[in-house]
Formats: C-alpha cells, sequence, structure tokens
C-alpha cells in the first residue's frame, strides 16, 4: 500500500480541470489506453498570451489524476515559456511528494504539457524552441516514453536498474521489448559518471593530480542487520538456482539486497531469453520464498 500526501488525495477523490478546453490552442496525448496509462492536455491561451485555461482527461491511478489535476492549477497563468520550465520533480513537489513508484505519473503530467505545447507550435506554423524538440526519441512504445526522458531520470535521481527507470518514468512496464535499450542508457550514464568521477579534480588554479579513491563492491549490498537473511539468499541462489540455469547455459548474479527485494542479473543465455520475465517468476522467486521468507520478491536488473 502506498503513502499518500494529503494534497495526493485530496485532488484524486476532488480533481480540478477536468475535461478539454473547446477551441484549444494545444493538444498534447501521451500514454495508452492499452497499457492503462494515458493523459491528455488541452490549454487556451488568453489574450495576454499566458494559459488562461487548462484541463486534462486520464485513465490511470489516482497519482496520475492528482499529478494531472495540480498540473492544471500550476501552468495557468503562465507563459509558454514559463511552463515549459515546470519539471515533473516540480509536479511531485506540489503535491508534497509521490511515492518512488509512482513518479513516472509526474512524468507522463510533463510529457502531456510538452505534447501540448509542440501541438501549439506546429498549428501556428511557429518554430517550435529547441528545448521541446529534445524530447522526441520513442524509447518505450507502451508508454510512449522518450529517450531523453529515460536520460533526464537516470541522471537526476542515480537510477541503476531497469527496475528503477520503470518506477520513476514508466518505461519498461509493457511489453519489455525496450529493456535492453534502457540497459544501454544505464550504462551510457554510469560510464558517463565513472569517467566524470576519475577525472582530476580542479582546486582553484590547482589540479589533484592523484586519482579518487573509488568504491570496490565486494558483495551483495544490503544493511548490516540484514546480514544473515543475505546470506541464505546468495547460498541458495548459489547452490541451487544457479546451477540450475547453467543446465540451459545461462547462469544469474546476486547483485544485492533492501527491503525484502532480492535484485538478480541474469546473464548467459538467460540474459538474451525474451521469456526472462519467466524465469524469474516461476524459478527464482518460488525457490527464495519457499527457502528464505515468504515475503521475498525477485527483481531482475540491467542485463551485460
Amino acid at each position: 500500500m502506498w503513502n499518500y500526501s494529503e494534497k495526493v488525495m485530496d485532488h484524486f477523490l476532488n480533481p480540478r480541470n477536468v475535461g478539454e478546453v473547446a477551441d484549444a490552442d494545444g493538444v498534447g496525448e501521451v500514454g495508452s489506453m492499452a497499457c492503462g496509462d494515458a493523459l491528455r492536455l488541452s490549454f487556451r491561451l488568453g489574450e495576454d498570451e499566458r494559459i488562461a485555461e487548462a484541463k486534462f482527461q486520464t485513465f490511470g491511478c489516482g497519482s496520475a489524476i492528482a499529478s494531472s489535476s495540480i498540473l492544471t492549477e500550476m501552468i495557468r497563468g503562465k507563459t509558454l515559456e514559463e511552463a515549459s520550465r515546470v519539471t515533473n520533480e516540480d509536479i511531485a513537489r506540489e503535491l508534497d511528494g509521490l511515492p518512488r513508484e509512482k513518479m513516472h505519473c509526474s512524468v507522463m503530467g510533463r510529457e502531456a504539457l510538452e505534447a501540448a505545447m509542440l501541438d501549439y507550435y506546429r498549428r501556428q506554423g511557429r518554430e517550435v524552441p529547441c528545448h521541446l524538440l529534445a524530447g522526441t526519441t520513442l524509447l518505450c512504445h507502451c508508454y510512449q516514453v522518450t529517450k531523453e526522458t529515460v536520460r533526464e531520470a537516470i541522471e537526476r535521481h542515480g537510477l541503476e536498474s531497469v527496475e528503477d527507470v520503470t518506477d520513476h518514468t514508466k518505461a519498461g512496464g509493457g511489453c519489455g521489448d525496450c529493456h535492453h535499450e534502457i540497459a544501454d542508457l544505464l550504462r551510457e550514464c554510469a560510464e558517463r559518471r565513472t569517467a566524470a568521477a576519475s577525472a582530476p579534480a580542479v582546486i582553484g588554479t590547482l589540479i589533484e593530480l592523484a586519482p579518487r579513491a573509488t568504491h570496490t563492491p565486494t558483495g551483495p549490498e544490503h544493511d548490516a542487520a540484514d546480514a544473515a537473511l543475505v546470506a541464505r539468499i546468495a547460498e541458495l541462489i548459489a547452490t541451487e538456482i544457479a546451477p540450475a540455469l547453467r543446465n540451459d547455459g545461462g547462469d544469474i548474479e546476486f547483485v544485492r539486497y533492501r527491503d525484502l527485494r532480492v535484485h538478480v542479473r541474469l546473464t548467459g543465455n538467460c540474459a538474451a531469453c525474451r521469456s526472462s520475465a519467466v524465469t524469474i517468476s516461476g524459478l527464482v522467486e518460488p525457490r527464495l520464498r519457499e527457502f528464505v521468507d515468504t515475503r521475498l520478491s525477485v527483481v531482475e536488473v540491467d542485463r551485460r
């Protein structure tokens, strides 16, 4: 069960500005009804070139309704330039926060606004500002999430796994065909962070020549209090699960444990298998629940 702020609950139960603006100047639609999340946002400018009216229609969860509702209030009275600077973090902050797993709802609101502004400029035959063109390469076709949105979320929040990306942007939450592209972006961003961390540090006019110490993981990450549980998980994976996968040319790596969630990475033939979700749900998770803890869930992270 998610913990929602009072403001989220208020906008969910009493959504503002539901519907579609008549004679709208811009209309943007993102997401997919087939996948369970879709948002349509429309706006009309006043004579002062500021947003006079904004409305939304959504097929989604309570967080999507709350995010859309408050977004229509946030952009009213703003110029398009000012509205373009509203980020998904601004939306979440205005709601007094969203659960990590629901951050993608704020991203959907931001993308619908962006699509509506693009629609406006194209209707007007006006040149679209460059910063609005940045996010036009679709990565996840199920949820209409762009590559730029995913890259920005990875860099801004330090995301490390495909699951993290899905929680923040919804990308990868449908058919899974984009998982390899998400994994590529995760590696690209991680390499960029590593390169930046290893670059000589400039202190005033001096350059620190000695490289900074880097943390080298020595095993699955976990809190010390969970050491015994982690040891049982690691042993079961090493002695029972991994050998079973190796029989088919695959393998599994225990990456980390956190809050009853076991993060693993499939390798070998398993990494290239489109049915990896079945491997996780049909083999890995049941074994861990049966022999370690019934509350455990297993999450597959990026593939190598």
